[in-house]
């Protein structure tokens, strides 16, 4: 009788390792976003303009700012509801480019996140960031304190590297 109930418990642990095997690497809680994480989600839409957005932070992090740019906006031609393409493009402009236009494009990008705890750092830390940047200091260190509470390793400097989001 013990004999059966192993091979059925074999068998499940088979089962479930295979269907692991299938899904797309998970987001823990607490854990800063990492777009690499949620590339296989949503549908094929969505998929594709994930593909571009990390294509994008791949030519960003490289130095190609005009490439990620041209990226980021192809991926929201493909899917203009493409919360974390708003973000990736909204990190871009407040370090690299238009403060203003990149607060503009975050907060599309948290419009369109709701209440994902994962990119709660980073939402803080470019708003933060954009802030200071157009000589908002005072409200701008409220919202870096707490990017580097909730993600020290990608924020402890006060920017969010293109390749810290991938």
């Amino acid at each position: 009788m013990a004999r059966p109930a192993l091979s059925l418990i074999g068998l499940l642990w088979v089962l479930l390792f295979a269907a692991s095997c299938q899904l797309p690497a998970l987001q823990l809680p607490g854990e800063p976003l990492r777009l690499s994480q949620v590339a296989g989600s949503g549908d094929a839409a969505r998929r594709a303009s994930l593909r571009l957005v990390l294509s994008g932070l791949e030519a960003d992090g490289a130095g190609r700012s005009e490439q990620a740019s041209s990226l980021y906006q192809r991926s929201l031609q493909v899917d203009p509801t493409n919360p974390y393409a708003w973000l990736a493009l909204a990190r871009q402009e407040v370090f690299e480019g238009d403060p203003d236009r990149g607060l503009a494009h975050l907060d599309k990008a948290e419009a369109l996140l709701g209440s994902d705890e994962g990119a709660a750092a980073h939402v803080a830390g470019i708003r933060g960031a954009g802030l200071r940047a157009v000589g908002q200091r005072g409200l701008a260190e409220p919202f870096l304190r707490e990017a580097s509470e909730r993600a020290p390793a990608q924020w402890a400097d006060g920017k969010l590297d293109a390749l810290e989001l991938r």
